[in-house]
C-alpha cells in the first residue's frame, strides 16, 4: 500500500476541487496513483450527482454573457437548490463556462427531450432521403439515419455538446462534475443566444 502525504492530497485537490478527507480517501482507493483517485471521484461524483437529481431547483440565477466585440450575447437560467449555492464564485463560473458554450456553439435546445417529434421527424426524412439518393442499399439505410441523428443530437442539444474547453467531456459531464463539486442539484433550464442583426 502505497503512503499518502500532504503533498499528494494537495495535489489531487488542485486538480479536482475535491475535499481534503475526500482526496485522502480516493487516493487510498488508488493506491496513490493519482489519475486513478481523480478517476474514483469522478465516480463518486456522479454517483452523488444521480441521487441529487430528483430533488427541486428553485433558486438559481439568470447569467447574461456578451462576446468581445459587442455583437453576440447570451441569457441563460440555472437553477440549483438553495440561494447560497447560487451565489457562490464556482456556480458563477459554471454559468459563464455554458453561456459561452452557448454563444460559441449555438445549440437549438438545452436537451434531447426538448427537440420537438415535428423536428425529429423532418431531421430523419432528410437524412433518409440523402441516403437513398447516394444509392445506400434500402436495409442500412435505418442505421445510417439512426448514426446520422446521434451527430445532429450532439449539435443541437446543449446537453451534448463537447464543451468548448474541454472536448474530452461533454456538457451534461460538466454539470455532474458541477453537482458533485457544489453538493446540489443543478439543472440549466432555458438560454436565449443573441447575435446582432439575426
Amino acid at each position: 500500500m502505497a503512503e499518502i502525504n500532504a503533498k499528494m492530497v494537495k495535489e489531487l485537490r488542485d486538480k479536482t476541487g475535491a475535499g481534503m478527507m475526500d482526496c485522502k480517501k480516493a487516493l487510498a482507493e488508488a493506491d496513490g496513483d493519482v489519475e486513478k483517485a481523480i478517476k474514483f471521484l469522478r465516480e463518486q461524483g456522479i454517483a452523488s450527482a444521480a441521487k441529487k437529481s430528483s430533488r427541486e431547483t428553485s433558486e438559481g440565477l439568470i447569467y447574461s454573457y456578451i462576446h468581445p466585440g459587442d455583437k453576440l450575447g447570451v441569457l441563460i437560467e440555472i437553477n440549483c437548490e438553495t440561494d447560497f449555492v447560487a451565489r457562490t464564485d464556482d456556480f458563477r463560473t459554471f454559468a459563464k463556462d455554458v453561456a459561452m458554450q452557448v454563444a460559441a456553439s449555438d445549440p437549438r435546445v438545452v436537451s434531447r427531450e426538448d427537440v420537438t417529434p415535428e423536428l425529429i421527424e423532418s431531421e430523419r426524412e432528410v437524412y433518409r432521403n440523402l441516403a437513398l439518393k447516394e444509392g445506400k442499399p434500402e436495409k442500412i439505410v435505418d442505421k445510417i439515419v439512426d448514426g446520422k441523428m446521434e451527430k445532429f443530437y450532439s449539435e443541437a442539444c446543449l446537453m451534448e455538446q463537447p464543451f468548448v474547453k474541454d472536448t474530452d467531456k461533454n456538457i451534461k459531464d460538466l454539470v455532474t462534475d458541477t453537482i458533485a463539486k457544489l453538493g446540489e442539484n443543478i439543472n440549466i433550464r432555458r438560454f436565449v443566444r443573441f447575435r446582432l442583426g439575426e
